[in-house]
């Protein structure tokens, strides 16, 4: 059996199909990734013997670009004519599609998919793009709902009018050179009958009919660089800071984590990442990191700081460490409200910390109560997800 695996997105849109890759090679399936052509994605899939297929421009440069929601509508024409460049010819021979990512580079690979006749499935790593009841839809930058509305049922309605004007004209367009009808609703197109949400049910529950697989994790057996080793071996466990692949909006990060840390008498670790966050002096009591084994790593520091990514967030849950959740956009928001209402960590109020209120949110993540709830919850977390899905994709029953 062969299996396609798409996606247009961040690192926490490519790490959960590795994963997913990985489990369907381990069943005997041939296996192909079409993601953006980061060198970052390149060596993670590398590493586990998996292809990629590049597709579409840089998702880094893309995304620190920040372009005004003016021209969203001509980006989702370039992502979508991208997919449908690429992806016929990877999808040769192919059994079976797995799609995810942005809604118009979604769109444009199930279109693909629908093309040639592939059973395709539509996969998301959070519900709030989904009809969920008692979670509100998750709106475009730039294109906010009105205020006044509360109601999540008209808020969907507005989300579902949102996409169509944003994506249905460049989206009709395109399928129309390879001969497909146009879509009634975009996001109706991308989420399909039954959408599978590869999520951990403890951290996300959902009434939703969906198939809920668990997260998809990719075991992580990558050593800690000596010089992070002998780090951690010098002192008790530092705080760990870092932002995945979130740009921040805040100049001073950097500096205002390191000081947050060190007014609770604690050291730190940064990771770089997309907000390249430094180090700010010269004192041997933080240290940067590039790409790190956070699987390894986040079991030997005392919390950890971060923006609330689906696939961060549930490696430091599995870690059984408190958190702060800084979240930055998009389903952040909702993670850390989990985070905080689960009791293992705290979410910050916004997105750009002081150092008081870091501070504050450290001192109340430290505290024994959230870390004694935080080492309970830990053996909760599924970690068999991408095999569940794995089985569920060759067996056809989904």
């Amino acid at each position: 059996m062969r299996v396609l695996l798409s996606t247009y997105g961040s690192r926490g849109d490519v790490e959960p199909l590795a994963g997913l890759a990985v489990e369907l090679r381990k069943a005997g399936a041939e296996v192909a990734v079409c993601a953006p052509p980061d060198d970052d994605f390149v060596r993670r899939l590398a590493a586990v013997g998996v292809e990629l297929v590049p597709v579409g421009p840089s998702a880094r440069a893309w995304t620190k670009a920040a372009p005004p929601s003016s021209t969203m509508s001509q980006r989702a024409a370039y992502l979508i004519a991208g997919q449908l460049e690429v992806i016929p010819e990877a999808a040769k021979g192919c059994d079976a599609m797995v799609v995810t990512g942005m809604m118009p580079a979604a769109a444009g690979a199930l279109s693909v998919a629908e093309k040639l006749g592939i059973r395709s499935v539509s996969v998301t790593f959070q519900q709030l793009t989904l009809p969920a009841p008692n979670h509100p839809p998750l709106a475009y930058q730039g294109r906010p709902f009105p205020p006044e509305v509360t109601n999540n049922q008209e808020l969907r309605k507005l989300d579902a009018q949102s996409n169509n004007e944003l994506f249905r004209q460049v989206l009709d367009t395109n399928r129309e050179t390879i001969g497909l009808p146009p879509v009634d609703d975009v996001r109706n197109y991308v989420i399909g009958n039954r959408p599978w949400l590869a999520t951990d049910p403890t951290l996300d529950p959902t009434e939703l009919d969906v198939v809920q697989t668990g997260a998809w994790i990719l075991p992580d057996d990558r050593p800690l660089q000596d010089d992070l080793e002998a780090f951690l071996k010098a002192g008790e466990p530092p705080v760990y800071v870092g932002f995945g692949s979130m740009p921040v909006r805040q100049t001073d990060a950097a500096q205002v984590a390191i000081a947050a840390i060190r007014a609770q008498g604690r050291r730190a670790i940064l990771k770089s990442g997309w907000a390249d966050l430094a180090l700010v002096d010269d004192q041997d009591d933080c240290i940067a990191v590039d790409e790190v084994n956070q699987q390894k790593l986040f079991g030997r520091v005392a919390a950890i700081v971060h923006h609330g990514g689906a696939g961060t967030t549930t490696t430091a849950t599995r870690a059984g460490r408190p958190q702060v959740v800084v979240p930055q956009l998009a389903d952040q928001p909702y993670w850390a409200g989990r985070v905080a209402e689960l009791g293992i960590g705290v979410a910050h109020d916004g997105a750009i910390p002081t150092v008081e209120s870091l501070s504050a949110a450290l001192e109340a993540a430290l505290a024994p109560d959230t870390a004694v709830r935080a080492a309970s919850l830990k053996n909760e977390i599924r970690t068999d997800g991408a095999a569940v899905a794995a089985k569920l994709l060759l067996e056809g029953s989904h």
